[in-house]
Protein backbone atom coordinates (compact mmCIF):
# COMPACT_ATOMS: atom_id res chain seq x y z
CA UNK A 1 0.00 0.00 0.00
CA UNK A 2 2.83 2.21 0.96
CA UNK A 3 4.55 1.40 -2.07
CA UNK A 4 1.72 2.31 -4.59
CA UNK A 5 1.26 5.86 -2.43
CA UNK A 6 5.11 6.43 -3.22
CA UNK A 7 4.52 6.02 -6.77
CA UNK A 8 1.70 8.05 -6.93
CA UNK A 9 3.27 10.66 -5.93
CA UNK A 10 6.03 10.18 -7.79
CA UNK A 11 4.30 9.96 -10.66
CA UNK A 12 2.30 13.40 -9.52
CA UNK A 13 5.49 15.33 -8.85
CA UNK A 14 7.07 14.87 -12.49
CA UNK A 15 4.97 15.94 -15.49
CA UNK A 16 7.21 15.36 -18.22
CA UNK A 17 6.90 12.00 -17.09
CA UNK A 18 3.51 11.54 -18.29
CA UNK A 19 2.92 11.09 -22.24
CA UNK A 20 0.84 13.59 -23.61
CA UNK A 21 -2.85 13.24 -25.02
CA UNK A 22 -1.91 12.26 -29.02
CA UNK A 23 -3.94 14.42 -30.91
CA UNK A 24 -4.86 13.69 -34.63
CA UNK A 25 -4.39 15.25 -37.53
CA UNK A 26 -7.69 14.19 -38.61
CA UNK A 27 -10.93 12.92 -36.97
CA UNK A 28 -11.92 9.52 -37.72
CA UNK A 29 -15.66 9.15 -39.36
CA UNK A 30 -17.55 6.27 -38.88
CA UNK A 31 -20.83 6.17 -41.50
CA UNK A 32 -23.38 5.32 -38.66
CA UNK A 33 -23.57 6.22 -35.39
CA UNK A 34 -24.85 3.41 -32.68
CA UNK A 35 -27.27 4.18 -29.58
CA UNK A 36 -27.61 1.95 -26.78
CA UNK A 37 -30.50 0.33 -28.20
CA UNK A 38 -28.48 -1.00 -31.11
CA UNK A 39 -26.08 -2.35 -28.71
CA UNK A 40 -29.08 -4.29 -27.38
CA UNK A 41 -29.67 -5.26 -30.75
CA UNK A 42 -26.49 -6.63 -32.51
CA UNK A 43 -25.26 -8.54 -29.66
CA UNK A 44 -27.81 -11.18 -28.81
CA UNK A 45 -29.01 -13.88 -30.70
CA UNK A 46 -32.34 -15.38 -30.94
CA UNK A 47 -33.33 -18.43 -31.75
CA UNK A 48 -36.70 -19.46 -33.31
CA UNK A 49 -37.47 -23.69 -33.12
CA UNK A 50 -39.55 -24.30 -36.26
CA UNK A 51 -39.61 -28.13 -34.82
CA UNK A 52 -37.90 -30.21 -32.57
CA UNK A 53 -36.11 -33.13 -34.00
CA UNK A 54 -36.29 -36.90 -32.09
CA UNK A 55 -34.23 -37.09 -29.71
CA UNK A 56 -33.70 -40.74 -30.70
CA UNK A 57 -33.07 -42.21 -34.04
CA UNK A 58 -35.30 -45.19 -35.57
CA UNK A 59 -34.23 -48.90 -34.30
CA UNK A 60 -35.58 -52.42 -34.67
CA UNK A 61 -36.45 -53.49 -31.71
CA UNK A 62 -37.55 -57.28 -32.83
CA UNK A 63 -38.80 -59.37 -35.87
CA UNK A 64 -41.41 -62.14 -36.52
CA UNK A 65 -43.57 -63.74 -39.31
CA UNK A 66 -46.38 -61.11 -38.74
CA UNK A 67 -43.55 -57.67 -38.71
CA UNK A 68 -41.75 -55.78 -36.49
CA UNK A 69 -41.12 -54.05 -33.41
CA UNK A 70 -39.84 -50.54 -33.79
CA UNK A 71 -39.19 -48.41 -31.14
CA UNK A 72 -41.44 -49.76 -29.20
CA UNK A 73 -44.07 -50.32 -31.89
CA UNK A 74 -45.77 -53.44 -33.03
CA UNK A 75 -46.08 -52.94 -36.90
CA UNK A 76 -47.65 -55.79 -39.23
CA UNK A 77 -46.06 -56.58 -42.29
CA UNK A 78 -44.07 -55.00 -44.55
CA UNK A 79 -42.78 -51.33 -43.80
CA UNK A 80 -40.93 -48.86 -44.84
CA UNK A 81 -38.20 -47.19 -42.18
CA UNK A 82 -37.20 -43.44 -42.75
CA UNK A 83 -35.00 -41.53 -41.11
CA UNK A 84 -37.61 -40.42 -38.49
CA UNK A 85 -41.18 -42.38 -39.88
CA UNK A 86 -42.47 -45.64 -40.14
CA UNK A 87 -44.91 -46.71 -43.08
CA UNK A 88 -46.78 -49.37 -44.37
CA UNK A 89 -45.01 -51.06 -47.50
CA UNK A 90 -46.89 -52.18 -50.02
CA UNK A 91 -45.49 -54.94 -51.17
CA UNK A 92 -46.06 -59.42 -50.54
CA UNK A 93 -42.75 -60.38 -52.14
CA UNK A 94 -39.14 -59.04 -53.73
CA UNK A 95 -40.59 -59.84 -56.98
CA UNK A 96 -43.39 -57.16 -55.89
CA UNK A 97 -40.73 -54.70 -55.36
CA UNK A 98 -40.23 -51.69 -58.48
CA UNK A 99 -39.09 -48.25 -59.24
CA UNK A 100 -42.09 -47.27 -57.82
CA UNK A 101 -42.11 -49.04 -55.06
CA UNK A 102 -38.64 -46.83 -53.99
CA UNK A 103 -40.10 -43.78 -54.72
CA UNK A 104 -40.94 -42.15 -51.83
CA UNK A 105 -36.79 -43.02 -50.62
CA UNK A 106 -35.61 -40.33 -53.44
CA UNK A 107 -38.49 -38.06 -52.57
CA UNK A 108 -36.96 -36.99 -49.00
CA UNK A 109 -34.97 -34.58 -47.94
CA UNK A 110 -32.50 -34.92 -46.02
CA UNK A 111 -31.30 -37.28 -49.19
CA UNK A 112 -31.08 -40.65 -47.62
CA UNK A 113 -27.75 -41.89 -48.59
CA UNK A 114 -28.55 -46.00 -48.14
CA UNK A 115 -31.55 -48.10 -48.31
CA UNK A 116 -31.33 -51.67 -46.34
CA UNK A 117 -33.59 -53.84 -48.07
CA UNK A 118 -34.77 -56.66 -46.17
CA UNK A 119 -35.77 -59.55 -48.51
CA UNK A 120 -37.23 -62.19 -45.72
CA UNK A 121 -35.68 -65.54 -44.86
CA UNK A 122 -33.19 -65.51 -48.04
CA UNK A 123 -31.20 -63.01 -49.88
CA UNK A 124 -32.52 -62.36 -53.30
CA UNK A 125 -32.24 -60.48 -55.95
CA UNK A 126 -33.74 -57.44 -57.02
CA UNK A 127 -34.92 -56.39 -60.98
CA UNK A 128 -31.49 -54.50 -62.47
CA UNK A 129 -33.68 -51.66 -63.76
CA UNK A 130 -34.59 -50.74 -59.96
CA UNK A 131 -31.03 -51.06 -58.85
CA UNK A 132 -30.08 -48.96 -61.50
CA UNK A 133 -33.02 -45.89 -60.90
CA UNK A 134 -31.73 -45.63 -57.36
CA UNK A 135 -27.98 -45.82 -58.18
CA UNK A 136 -28.55 -42.81 -60.46
CA UNK A 137 -30.69 -41.07 -58.08
CA UNK A 138 -27.65 -41.25 -55.67
CA UNK A 139 -29.08 -44.29 -53.28
CA UNK A 140 -26.74 -46.99 -52.16
CA UNK A 141 -29.12 -50.60 -52.04
CA UNK A 142 -28.05 -53.18 -49.68
CA UNK A 143 -29.95 -56.16 -50.65
CA UNK A 144 -30.08 -58.67 -47.88
CA UNK A 145 -32.06 -61.13 -45.68
CA UNK A 146 -34.52 -59.81 -43.05
CA UNK A 147 -32.67 -60.95 -40.34
CA UNK A 148 -29.22 -59.06 -41.56
CA UNK A 149 -30.94 -56.04 -42.79
CA UNK A 150 -32.47 -55.08 -39.19
CA UNK A 151 -29.18 -55.25 -38.14
CA UNK A 152 -27.31 -53.53 -40.95
CA UNK A 153 -30.10 -50.36 -40.08
CA UNK A 154 -29.59 -50.52 -36.68
CA UNK A 155 -25.89 -50.18 -36.69
CA UNK A 156 -25.97 -47.39 -39.88
CA UNK A 157 -28.45 -45.40 -37.32
CA UNK A 158 -26.29 -45.74 -34.67
CA UNK A 159 -23.50 -44.67 -37.02
CA UNK A 160 -25.64 -41.40 -37.41
CA UNK A 161 -25.78 -42.07 -40.98
CA UNK A 162 -29.03 -41.14 -42.57
CA UNK A 163 -30.62 -44.79 -43.62
CA UNK A 164 -33.97 -45.97 -44.87
CA UNK A 165 -35.18 -49.40 -45.10
CA UNK A 166 -37.61 -51.50 -46.44
CA UNK A 167 -38.70 -54.64 -44.72
CA UNK A 168 -40.38 -57.78 -45.54
CA UNK A 169 -40.97 -59.89 -42.59
CA UNK A 170 -39.83 -63.51 -43.10
CA UNK A 171 -42.17 -66.14 -43.49
CA UNK A 172 -42.45 -69.32 -41.09
CA UNK A 173 -41.09 -69.82 -37.41
CA UNK A 174 -38.09 -66.65 -38.11
CA UNK A 175 -37.89 -64.38 -35.61
CA UNK A 176 -35.98 -62.07 -32.90
CA UNK A 177 -37.10 -61.44 -29.68
CA UNK A 178 -35.84 -58.06 -28.23
CA UNK A 179 -34.41 -58.00 -24.52
CA UNK A 180 -37.47 -56.16 -23.45
CA UNK A 181 -39.37 -58.51 -24.36
CA UNK A 182 -37.52 -61.48 -22.64
CA UNK A 183 -37.36 -59.21 -19.46
CA UNK A 184 -41.64 -58.97 -19.88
Amino acid sequence: MATALALRSLYRARPSLRCPPVELPWAPRRGHRLSPADDELYHRTRISLLQREAAEATYIDSYNSRGFMINGNRVLGPCALLPHSVVQWNVGSHQDITEESFSLFWMLEPRIEIVVVGTGDRTERLQSQVLQAMRQRGIAVEVQDTPNACATFNFLCHEGRVTGAALIPPPGGTSLTSLGEVAQ
